[in-house]
């Protein structure tokens, strides 16, 4: 019998989450809801107490949600210590954890002599070496260790989801530190001891942790789960529209700054689930229809470019495509109309737009008159309703004839004086909506 998906999402709440988290995010629910049973988890990393913020946590939880990834389980490691301090014991009583008491400074002089003879700049095991007596000296200035995991030095290997085989050598990665002088985990151990107590099956992140997972192999191994157990795949990581890291732009990325602007989530959804794979970029009607198509293993490890250019003709797309009543219900208008609806829906880069040109068509306006005397022609020539989307060729055919404008000349009067606007939704679909009362007193220079 197959197992079912387990994936996870493990962000730190030191932060508000950027595309590129949400990417990962994305991928590890489409895996997980995409098979029998399969389960996502959320778990944050909030393990450091001076970085970790609630309201960066309540923060992940409101952009998820905005993006429809619904979780299975959520955990937070502050509360999940004991299970980190047992394994930590564990690793002890085999001789794979051991204190080390080297100052920052010392551990760095050491890093810069390393890279002065050419060598790579790993911990070089002294603390290993050290007898009771010197360990009992070094307490008694007041020095507390911090403890490193002892790496063997054995061939690391696995076939990656997306990289496809990956080997490290044991020896030449350096024994990681897992417990801070303060008695603080970092994330390599608490990590390895979710994916096992939670039964996480893919471990699916960006390319950045690739030497992490490495490491954390034999920590797997250690605590007696076979990493061969585990489908790992590392994500290229994402760049900007100019080929250059996008990590140092990510500020103007935020998923709650781009939900301010009017971003749709499916747009995101949409855009993120293609980059970096063989599908073609294009919108998407819901979640479930990703998942219908979504394929870890068409995921390459080229670097993909995210482009706002992109992201925004998506949300346009969707917008367009966005039924009447889904808009309404949105936007709680509900004297809106189907005919106002397509009447501007072509014109948005953000849904929240559409109520602007409600209250234009709808609520009293003062015109912007840039010609007088053309606007007067034009009120008389205005044709009796009813109205529909015919009366403006109409109308600015007896304009023409008339006056002899064409082009700006004729439209532009007409555009400042009916909205007030330089640009916007074509006219001859909102003038049924503004409707002829309106329309004659703006052209006559009232507010209305």
């Amino acid at each position: 019998m197959t197992k079912p998906v387990v994936t996870r999402f493990a962000p730190s709440p030191t932060g508000l989450l950027h595309v590129g988290n949400a990417r990962v995010a994305l991928v590890n629910w489409l895996l997980a809801r995409g098979g029998d049973k399969g389960r996502f988890v959320l778990r944050i990393d909030d393990t450091d107490p001076e970085r970790s913020r609630p309201e960066f946590a309540a923060a992940i939880d409101d952009d998820l949600s905005w993006l429809g990834l619904d979780w299975d389980v959520r955990v937070r490691q502050s509360e999940r210590l004991a299970l980190y301090d047992a394994a930590a014991g564990r690793l002890r009583e085999a001789g794979r954890l051991y204190p080390c008491y080297e100052t920052p400074d010392e551990l760095e002089r050491k890093r810069k002599a390393q890279r002065a003879a050419g060598r790579p700049p790993i911990y070089d095991r002294a603390a290993r070496k050290l007898s009771a007596a010197e360990i009992a000296g070094l307490e008694a200035e007041g020095r507390k260790p911090h403890w490193r995991f002892f790496l063997e030095a054995e061939l690391v290997s696995w076939v990656d989801g997306i990289r496809g085989p990956a080997k490290f050598e044991g020896a030449k990665l350096g024994d990681p530190v897992l417990i801070r002088a303060d008695g603080s985990y970092l994330y390599t151990l608490p990590s390895v001891v979710d994916d096992i107590d939670l039964g996480i099956s893919h471990i699916v992140r960006g390319e950045d942790h690739v030497t992490n997972s490495a490491v954390q192999c034999q920590i797997f191994h250690a605590l007696g789960k076979h990493p061969g157990e585990i489908t790992f795949a590392h994500m290229s990581l994402l760049l900007d529209a100019g080929g250059g890291p996008l990590s140092k732009r990510l500020g103007g990325l935020a998923l709650a700054e781009l939900r301010q602007t009017g971003i749709e989530p499916m747009a995101l959804n949409s855009l993120l689930a293609a980059l970096g794979s063989r599908d073609a970029i294009e919108s998407r009607e819901s979640l479930a229809e990703l998942t219908e198509h979504f394929d870890l293993s068409r995921y390459s490890r080229n670097p993909p470019r995210f482009d706002a250019r992109e992201l925004a003709r998506l949300n346009g797309q969707i917008l367009r495509d966005m039924p009447f009543e889904t808009a309404r219900e949105r936007l709680g208008i509900a004297a809106m109309d189907e005919v106002f609806w397509l009447a501007v829906r072509a014109n948005l880069d953000a849904l929240e737009e559409a109520r602007g040109w409600w209250e234009i068509c709808t609520r009293p306006l003062a015109p912007i008159i840039e010609d007088g005397e053309f606007l007067a022609q034009a009120a008389d020539a205005l044709p009796e309703e009813p109205w529909d989307d015919t009366v403006w060729g109409a109308w600015t055919g007896v304009l023409k004839a008339e006056t002899g404008r064409r082009g700006k000349q004729l439209f532009h009067p007409l555009r400042l004086a009916l909205t007030a606007r330089e640009r916007g939704p074509e006219l001859r679909n909102l003038l049924p909506v503004i409707g002829r009362a309106r329309v004659l007193a703006r052209l006559q220079g009232e507010t209305a």
